[in-house]
C-alpha cells in the first residue's frame, strides 16, 4: 500500500543526526555547513517506488551538486525483516543508481521520528539556514505509468532555493513505500 509524506510544516529546522554511512564513517548535518541548501531524502533499496527513479535521483542530485547542493540520502527500514535493505544492499543501489553523496543507516529510526518522514522515497530541501523549503514529490513518475522520471518537482524546487526564494505552496506529497518500522516503533 502506497503511503504520503506527512507534509511537515516549511520553516521547520533540520534535525540534528550523525549516522554511519554505508561506505564507512559518520555522516551529519554539520557537514554540509556551506551549502546552499541541503536535501535529506529518505529512500530504501526495495521499494518499486524508488527503484523507479532512483538513476534520476542520481542525475539530478549531481547536476545540482554542481550549484552547491549537498545531498545525503537515509534508509530507516527494518532490515531484520526487509533484508534487501541492509547496508551491502544499499552500496549496491548507490553504484547501480549513480549516486554520489552519502547514504546513511538509520538503525535506531530515530532520524525518521526526527525528520517526520512516512515513506520512500520522502524528500525534504532545507534551505542556507537548515529550514524547510520544500517537502513533497519528485516528480510524477511512479511504477505504474509511463511519465517521466526528469525531478521536475524537486528542480523547481532546487531552482528556487539556490536563488534564496521561497517555494509557493501547494507542495504535492511523494508517495511510495510506508517506512518499514521495527515492531512498536511506528510513529504515534
Amino acid at each position: 500500500m502506497a503511503i504520503s509524506s506527512f507534509m511537515v510544516p516549511l520553516g521547520t529546522p533540520a534535525p540534528p543526526f550523525t549516522l554511519p554511512s554505508v561506505d564507512g564513517g559518520d555522516v551529519s548535518p554539520d557537514d554540509f555547513a556551506g551549502a546552499p541548501a541541503l536535501l535529506v531524502v529518505f529512500l530504501s533499496n526495495h521499494c518499486p517506488y524508488v527503484r523507479r527513479i532512483e538513476h534520476a535521483i542520481g542525475a539530478v542530485t549531481a547536476e545540482y551538486a554542481a550549484r552547491g547542493l549537498a545531498t545525503v540520502a537515509i534508509c530507516s527500514n527494518d532490515v531484520v525483516n526487509y533484508p534487501d535493505d541492509d547496508a551491502g544492499h544499499l552500496r549496491e543501489q548507490a553504484k547501480r543508481a549513480g549516486f554520489g553523496f552519502p547514504y546513511l543507516v538509520d538503525e535506531t529510526q530515530e532520524a525518521a521520528h526526527a525528520y517526520r518522514a512516512a515513506c520512500t522515497p520522502d524528500f525534504f530541501l532545507y534551505d542556507a539556514d537548515r529550514r524547510l523549503a520544500y517537502r513533497g514529490e519528485f516528480d510524477g513518475a511512479r511504477p505504474r505509468n509511463d511519465l517521466p522520471a526528469d525531478g521536475s518537482a524537486l528542480r523547481a524546487a532546487l531552482d528556487r532555493v539556490l536563488a534564496g526564494e521561497p517555494v509557493p505552496e501547494p507542495h504535492t506529497p511523494s508517495l511510495g513505500c510506508g517506512i518499514k518500522w521495527k515492531p512498536g516503533n511506528e510513529p504515534g
